[in-house]
């Protein structure tokens, strides 16, 4: 039995990375793990290989959009969106990726609970028709949520070395067309900034657009400013400007519950594998 970590996501998107940590992590305690990424429709395999060489140390156990899956291996996925996104996209992938993800759903599943389709993750689960899920939560992010408590942390050990070569004073996350409104709405206030994003038909050019991926992002700021205002299930840039020594400015309504207020108080702590380790036993 291998786990198999399924991931649907654009490369530099926080489940991506979380993916690969956990990859890495579950292979050093001796669980034979691979990681399965399915490219974007946007992305190549060369984008996601470069995703993860400009962050780790290595890029080993990864595969792409095709593998040799057995019926005894179990899927895991860092976030109920890898399953959701993938079926609602299912027509715009290549024949090839249809039968990875097919195979790969339909095995036993491990899925770290979200919420943020609830309409159409029922659709998901009930199109690939997996022969078993189990859901792992975090409690404090989704108190109604379901499954043993789990909390997704940055695997530090395996990140590279960073340089300070600051470009800008601040840092702000655009990664999508919601984020990059809530941090435009600032920006007056922040005239030093560069503006973490895609190349996408969202983005204002008269702005310090920085698109990704980068290399040593870490190393161009000095204070990340966070600005969100749509619900966020697990703001890692938040743990990594703690774990560095960056400052954050919290920018948003202290008012919004969710990963990013759970995050902005949550200490420092290496992944603990324990819950994923309980599940597989569950489904043996």
């Amino acid at each position: 039995m291998s786990l198999n970590i399924i991931c649907t996501s654009k490369p530099v998107d926080g489940l991506m990375y979380y993916s690969y940590e956990y990859c890495s992590y579950l292979n050093s305690a001796g669980i034979d793990t691979n990681l399965i990424i399915i490219c974007h429709r946007k992305f190549s395999k060369e984008d996601y290989i470069k995703t993860l060489n400009n962050k780790y140390i290595h890029c080993d156990r990864v595969y792409f959009d095709s593998f040799d899956v057995s019926d005894q291996d179990i899927s895991f996925v860092l976030g109920r969106s890898m399953i959701t996104l993938s079926w609602q996209s299912f027509n715009q992938y290549s024949l090839e990726q249809q039968k990875t993800l097919k195979k790969v759903f339909s095995n036993k599943i491990i899925s770290v609970y979200s919420d943020n389709h609830p309409t159409d993750y029922p659709k998901a689960i009930e199109f690939y028709f997996p022969r078993q899920v189990v859901d792992l939560c975090d409690k404090e992010v989704y108190p109604n949520g379901i499954g043993e408590h789990f909390e997704k942390t940055i695997n530090f050990d395996i990140y590279k070395s960073y340089t300070n070569e600051i470009q800008f004073k601040y840092l702000f996350l655009g990664t999508n067309r919601e984020y990059y409104k809530s941090a435009c709405m600032v920006l007056e206030n922040f005239s030093d900034h560069g503006i973490l994003t895609y190349d996408a038909d969202y983005i204002d050019k008269k702005n310090n657009n920085v698109f990704v991926p980068v290399d040593n992002l870490i190393g161009l700021f000095e204070t990340f400013v966070y600005t969100k205002e749509t619900f966020d299930p697990a703001p890692r840039i938040i743990q990594e400007c703690k774990y560095y020594g960056k400052d954050v400015i919290y920018h948003r309504d202290t008012n919004i519950i969710d990963g990013g207020s759970v995050y902005w108080k949550r200490d420092i702590k290496p992944p603990n594998v324990i819950p994923i380790l309980n599940t597989i036993e569950t489904l043996q």
